[in-house]
Parts: C-alpha cells; structure tokens; sequence
C-alpha cells in the first residue's frame, strides 16, 4: 500500500461551542484527563518547535511535567539547541497529539526559564540515574557512546547518591496567548477552536475553517 492510500476517517467525538471550557487551560486538563484515562501512550508528550538565530526552525518532542495557570512546563539542558535558540528567541510552540481520540492541541507563547528552586524541587523528584545523565551529558554535542557510557560512571562515582541539580540543566515555562484545540471530523471537515488572549484574564474564542 502506498502512503497516498493510508487513511483513517475520525469520527469518535466532536468539539462544538456549547461543549468548551470558558478557560483553555480548563478545556485542556480535561481532554489530558482523558488521554490518561484512556491510556494514551505518552500522554504528556508535546512536540517543541522552536526557531534558530539563522531562522531556521527544528522541532523536537518533549515531555509536560506540570501545567498551571502559569503555563506549561518541561526540562532539559540548558546548553541544547533548544537551550540555546529560546534564549536567542523566547517565543516558541508546543502541540500535542492523541491520536486515539483523534485530538490535537496546539500552545503557543512566550518561553522563559523557571526559578531555580523549582529546578531542584524537579531534579530531587527524578530517579538517580536520570539525575546523573543531566551531568553526564553534555546535550546536542557530538560524542560516541563509549564516551558518554565513560562520564555516566564516572559521575556515578564522583557525585554519589544525592547530587546537586547541575546549573546547566533546568525548567522552561511556556505562558500561552494563542491555544488550539483539534477534534478530527469525519470527510476532514474537523473541528478548531481557538483561544486567543487580549489580557490575562480575557480569552477570545473563535471558530477556524479544516
């Protein structure tokens, strides 16, 4: 079969007006609620888009690890290709797709990175090996497994069971303006609704054509 012949027609749910959240961030924990009771896999995954200081965009897929009022939060290192390009340009996107609902949610805003101590409330909570891997690995360099397996152990025994969260690896937080929600329809005539923020307390809603 050829790829132009793979299709899936979606016509599990529908998104009307009547049925959204006042709020996207209401609107959006309920279809996560769902995704996770529904056992989505990865249900937190998001893809990252971000855009170079030569404008050249990359896109990447990482996890959600708290999500508030505030906005929406991952980790990573600091000194990565997404490190660097949203401290050259804070302004960044983040989606999801479920695609056993046949849903899509699309965020997209200002990025700036979290408080410190929020850092190490996160980097405590992980398993130690993952703790170790944030020192271990010098991200988006070039090296060889052999080298990466190398400083993996010797940081294993250098920093012992309780290391200190590395100044090079950290939150972000995307503070959202513009929120997509994506309902597959049947014939490709799907639903969008969007959120559009004029103040923070102020979103407008609006309906956009498939």
């Amino acid at each position: 079969m050829s790829l132009a012949d793979l299709r899936n027609e979606y016509e599990r749910f529908s998104l009307s007006e009547d049925e959204l959240c006042a709020d996207p961030r209401q609107q959006f924990q309920r279809w996560l609620d769902q995704a996770i009771e529904l056992k989505e896999v990865e249900p937190n995954a998001m893809t990252l888009a971000t855009v170079g200081a030569d404008g050249r965009p990359s896109a990447r897929v990482v996890l959600l690890k708290a999500y508030d009022e505030q906005g929406l939060v991952f980790f990573t290192n600091y000194t990565s290709r997404k490190g660097t390009e949203l401290d050259h340009n804070p302004w960044a996107s983040l989606s999801f797709f479920w695609p056993s609902m046949q849903r899509q949610v699309r965020f997209e805003g200002r990025i700036s990175r979290i408080s410190a101590a929020e850092s190490d409330e996160y980097y405590h909570s992980r398993p130690l090996g993952s703790r170790i891997g944030a020192w271990a690995s010098p991200q988006s360099q070039s090296i060889s497994r052999a080298e990466l397996d190398a400083r993996a152990k010797q940081y294993t025994e250098s920093l012992g069971e309780h290391p200190a969260r590395p100044e090079h690896w950290g939150g972000f937080r995307l503070t959202p303006d513009h929120v997509e929600f994506w309902q597959g329809r049947a014939s490709r005539l799907h639903d969008r609704l969007v959120f559009d923020r004029k103040d923070p307390s102020d979103w407008q809603v609006s309906r956009l054509a498939p």
